[in-house]
């Protein structure tokens, strides 16, 4: 197996998991595992990047296939541009919130169809192993393709009169500064919002405490009422409330049933991971929502979303899908949103974290982190041990275990593409929650 093949998508440290001749050998084969004889390739300004590209149109081009070169996009911009110019395959040249050493591909088929390991990558895979390319008399070419201008227009339907919001923006030194200023203009408070793929600001993950601390204090210090924080291909964002707290992405997802049920009379399912908050399909309830639980991860969630026919959908990584955005996750489609929510919000006297307080009271540990190698024999003692103690209201175990109990939940699952363990919980009382937390930490130590 190689490496820098993943669950959702292609990733890994540039010259040493992932070189020029292993993207030249994926683009050769790429055209055959997608159907395609066309390709859409965009990509973000991290250092690899161009060699990366180079590398992969030259494969694309070698197998007899065409590029549709749309330069420095953001991930959801090239989403929506292979399924809005119909492409029957695209590339985006990333490795999302990973640091600067890091370059990867996420790739889509027909239909903005996500391309996982189980759903093409595996047989690129084996492909780019296991076949010498010979190239093709009858080359294809590269040509520009600019739609930068087509997608704005396209996010202005989500867009509103936030004048009466104090809006603070990081964008982390990614991708999201393409476009954020031409949404909010000037009257938002940005920091990193110089694209730099060295990300000289922070890493561009937001969803580590340390690469908080910078929008945290813009909210605090321009006394905000809300602040966003975009990761470094701007398919994620999150939510700060004024006085400078994190909010759980999760959270967001019964927030946006306020726009799609309540203000639009939307129908259809909503999506969340099985690391969602109770909260959730709680919430949604008022508005008649049905909630479904799937995978954590792109390559499953978009796909479940299309399945379902589901409305919109989120993950507690702060990827938001939406079935008006060809079943894929827009950063700034739900950030517009959001801001459009809490501008109407604050007009009725409501600051952002009453909302989000209204939203749950429970108590949650976030996402816990252990690395170990046994990781199913280390879940498999923790589910062993609390159906022990007692049966759960519901049980699943389609990614890694949730089990629900009257007072308190959890999900122990294995990351897919980390090499770690990841525990969550969240109980009624801090009391309870201390409890569960410390149980699985003392079984989860016994495989260290």
């Amino acid at each position: 197996m190689i490496k820098a093949f993943k669950a959702y998508d292609i990733r890994g440290v540039w010259e040493k998991d992932l070189d020029a001749e292993m993207v030249y050998r994926i683009g050769f084969h790429l055209p055959e595992v997608l159907q395609s004889t066309h390709i859409l390739v965009g990509r973000d300004a991290r250092n690899s990047s161009p060699a990366v590209f180079e590398a992969l149109c030259r494969g694309i081009n070698d197998a007899g296939a065409d590029v549709s070169d749309a330069g420095l996009t953001t991930t959801p911009m090239i989403y929506w541009g292979t399924g809005k110019f119909s492409f029957t395959g695209s590339v985006m040249i990333t490795a999302s919130h990973n640091p600067p050493q890091y370059n990867g591909l996420k790739v889509s088929a027909a239909n903005v169809v996500p391309v996982g390991y189980e759903s093409g990558l595996s047989k690129l895979e084996y492909l780019v192993e296991n076949q010498i390319p010979e190239p093709k008399k009858q080359k294809g070419k590269i040509s520009s393709f600019d739609f930068r201008a087509a997608y704005l227009d396209f996010l202005q339907q989500y867009n509103g009169d936030f004048s009466n919001l104090r809006i603070g923006v990081d964008c982390s030194n990614g991708m999201s500064a393409l476009l954020i200023k031409n949404l909010l203009g000037k009257e938002a408070f940005y920091i990193n919002d110089v694209i730099d793929g060295n990300f000289p600001g922070h890493e561009p993950n937001p969803l580590e405490p340390e690469n908080q601390e910078q929008i945290k204090q813009l909210v605090i210090n321009r006394q905000c009422d809300i602040g966003l924080i975009f990761d470094g291909d701007a398919d994620r964002v999150m939510f700060i409330d004024e006085d400078g707290r994190f909010v759980s992405p999760d959270l967001i997802i019964a927030l946006l049933g306020h726009y799609f049920f309540e203000q639009k009379g939307g129908k259809g399912p909503v999506l969340q991971d099985i690391r969602s908050s109770r909260a959730v399909a709680e919430y949604l309830g008022q508005f008649g929502a049905k909630v479904h639980t799937w995978r954590v991860g792109r390559a499953y969630g978009a796909g479940k979303l299309r399945e379902i026919d589901g409305i919109f959908g989120g993950e507690l990584a702060g990827h938001y899908y939406f079935r008006d955005f060809y079943y894929s996750d827009s950063a700034m489609v739900a950030a517009l949103i959001v801001l459009q929510l809490a501008s109407q919000f604050k007009a009725a006297g409501f600051s952002f974290s009453q909302i989000i307080r209204h939203i749950s009271a429970y108590h949650n540990t976030g996402e816990i982190n252990f690395r170990i190698a046994n990781k199913q024999q280390a879940m498999d003692a923790v589910v062993q041990y609390f159906l022990a103690s007692g049966k759960p209201l519901s049980f699943m175990d389609f990614d890694g275990y949730r089990l629900d109990y009257p007072d308190f939940w959890f999900n122990i699952r294995p990351s897919n593409t980390e090499p770690y363990l990841r525990f969550l919980a969240e109980a009624v009382t801090v009391e309870k929650l201390e409890e569960v937390e410390k149980t699985v930490k003392t079984i989860v130590s016994r495989f260290a």
